[in-house]
């Protein structure tokens, strides 16, 4: 077997056999049952809940937990524009960075509080070390952590019984925090030491090359940095090139401890509804599901890129790595073609290759990945963009076999199934409808003032495309499938830092993370109330490799009804000419 191939057979399998005791153990914590950790972060915990005067034995409802959640997030984002807007002049600013202008402050703000980590500035150049550290890594934990609670008050939800209290949001929010996330954390980041990533909060360094010239080498807490970026799966870069950045991944030893980092949650989380709802073989169908989608996407993937550019195969210049423009050499086409899926998959939106240079297939898998949305999908929200597919195909299954649709015992009617239609169609309306408008003033060239106004000074649309007609609207469509999906990642072929980008792709952050945690939660809610019906001959098995095949079909055919025409004037159109 080719060895790169290898190494990312070695990767997956290594992140299944670590998912499943993990998921074992999220469910015990979740579930208040004794764990190793609870020695290390039991005390702290309760100190803070004293002091902070929250009773963790009063259990919430579905609208109580809401509640909760949104406030807090309010709180984060005005804390985090405050830094961003102010970070001139604040401590832990060697290099002296600027403070941010409004509109991307408020980009920024928002990717981060989303777990999207859409960057629209460059990271070592673009923020403090105070800033990142108090503003975007505190976002990374607690939006990961927001993410996993809701996930949790859903596998409440679930199990088999009637009742309107839900667990409290705090206690599984701030255990997700110290009992997930930081043991993960340091782990990862101190591995991340001992493979060359620094952390200091030291200034620039200045070196002198081998050709004898000066450089001014950026540095910082990098390590702490990495590592949540990943397990929260958030993907937000400490510097502007990524993974790809020889400081945040220095080998591939590095290379593989990221992959997995940022695959084990949205796998262990799955696992953990199985055990925590004792449901473990509808669990293990889910994941059937999900990893079906996901070769479906990385395999051919894989293959466009080991063949390389045909262009240039064209030119008669042989190609033995594979198309490498926009990749490192110590990952190789197949491992960074492998992290492309994962990534856009899972909607981490780190990136450890460029994806404006990857080929058309690739480039349109990864779109599919943010499109479908639920291939793993992001820490807890992966799994209830998942939810939503499965209350539709049972709604489905059930008229097929001719009973009332009924999941976990509990029937699902009209309320449910229109909250999870508004969910389903609102995702793929915040990205076609975003990318109209885009490519419309993109097409006519639209003088856009103030509005556009970047920091060259152009002010009209056609200014934001350095590549030209279908490669053009792929990078337009990616920006705003990557932040619907709270992605992250980007075709950075596109001039996205003025006002018009910053304050559209904002806006459909918002709401691409906000509504699809409270509908999930909200149908869960709902479903815990109605009275729990015995399993019967007449109803409709959803652990079984059927049911499992009606929702994969189902994401499928409301992807391909929603984003085909969209992919055939971008992606698609570009394989074409290419061949």
């Amino acid at each position: 077997m080719n060895p790169q191939i290898l190494g990312v057979v070695v990767m997956f399998v290594a992140t299944l056999l670590l998912a499943v005791p993990l998921g074992k153990y999220i469910a015990k914590v979740y579930s208040g049952q004794k764990v190793w950790t609870d020695l290390v972060f039991g005390r702290a915990e309760r100190l803070l809940f004293k002091t902070s005067r929250i009773d963790t034995t009063r259990e919430m409802t579905w609208k109580q937990s809401l509640t909760a959640l949104l406030t807090l997030n309010v709180i984060w984002f005005l804390w985090a524009m405050f830094c961003l807007l102010n970070q001139a002049w604040l401590p832990m600013n060697p290099d002296h960075n600027p403070g941010m202008t409004p509109d991307l402050a408020w980009n920024t703000a928002i990717s981060f509080l989303v777990n999207c980590n859409l960057q629209d500035y460059s990271g070592e150049t673009g923020v403090s070390y105070f800033s990142q550290v108090f503003a975007l890594m505190f976002l990374q934990f607690v939006s990961a952590a927001t993410g996993l609670a809701a996930a949790a008050v859903v596998f409440n939800a679930l199990k088999d019984r009637t009742t309107t209290q839900l667990g409290n949001f705090y206690n599984y929010f701030l255990k997700s925090c110290t009992r997930i996330l930081l043991p993960l954390c340091l782990l990862i980041a101190t591995i991340h030491l001992f493979e060359g990533t620094p952390m200091t909060f030291k200034g620039m360094d200045t070196v002198t090359s081998l050709q004898g010239d000066t450089m001014h080498v950026s540095r910082g807490p990098v390590a702490a940095f990495v590592a949540i970026k990943h397990v929260g799966t958030n993907g937000g870069g400490f510097f502007g090139a990524n993974s790809a950045h020889p400081f945040e991944n220095p080998t591939y030893l590095s290379n593989i401890v990221q992959m997995i980092a940022q695959i084990l949650l949205p796998f262990a989380m799955v696992f953990a509804f199985g055990f925590y709802a004792n449901k473990k073989r509808l669990a293990w169908v889910f994941w059937g599901v999900m990893t079906t989608g996901f070769l479906i996407l990385v395999v051919p993937t894989i293959i466009a890129e080991v063949h390389g550019n045909p262009y240039i195969a064209q030119m008669g210049i042989a190609q033995p790595g594979g198309n490498m423009e926009g990749k490192e050499i110590r990952f190789g086409a197949v491992a960074s073609a492998f992290w492309s899926i994962a990534t856009t998959v899972i909607s981490t939106g780190s990136v450890n290759a460029m994806h404006d240079s990857f080929m058309p297939v690739s480039g349109m898998n990864m779109l599919l990945g943010m499109m479908i949305n639920s291939f793993y999908g992001g820490v807890g929200v992966g799994f209830l963009n998942f939810f939503i597919y499965v209350i539709l195909a049972v709604f489905i299954g059930g008229l097929m076999v001719g009973r009332t649709p009924e999941f976990g015992g509990k029937k699902i009617e009209a309320k449910e199934m229109k909250i999870a239609m508004i969910i389903a169609l609102f995702h793929p309306f915040l990205i076609l409808a975003g990318t109209a408008v885009a490519s419309y003033l993109a097409a006519h060239d639209a003088n856009m003032g103030w509005w556009f106004a970047d920091a060259a000074g152009k002010h009209n649309a056609s200014g934001w495309l350095n590549n030209p007609s279908h490669h053009g609207f792929s990078e337009m469509l990616y920006q705003y499938t990557s932040s619907s999906a709270n992605n992250g990642s980007g075709f950075e072929g596109l001039t996205d830092n003025n006002p018009f980008w910053n304050i559209s792709t904002g806006i459909v952050l918002l709401f691409s993370r906000f509504l699809p945690i409270i509908g999930p939660v909200a149908i869960a809610g709902l479903i815990a109330q109605k009275k729990f019906i015995p399993t019967s001959s007449g109803t409709l098995k959803t652990d079984t490799g059927t049911f499992g095949l009606l929702v994969f079909a189902v994401k499928i055919i409301i992807a391909a009804l929603a984003f085909f025409p969209a992919l055939a004037l971008g992606p698609i159109a570009e394989w074409m000419k290419m061949h």
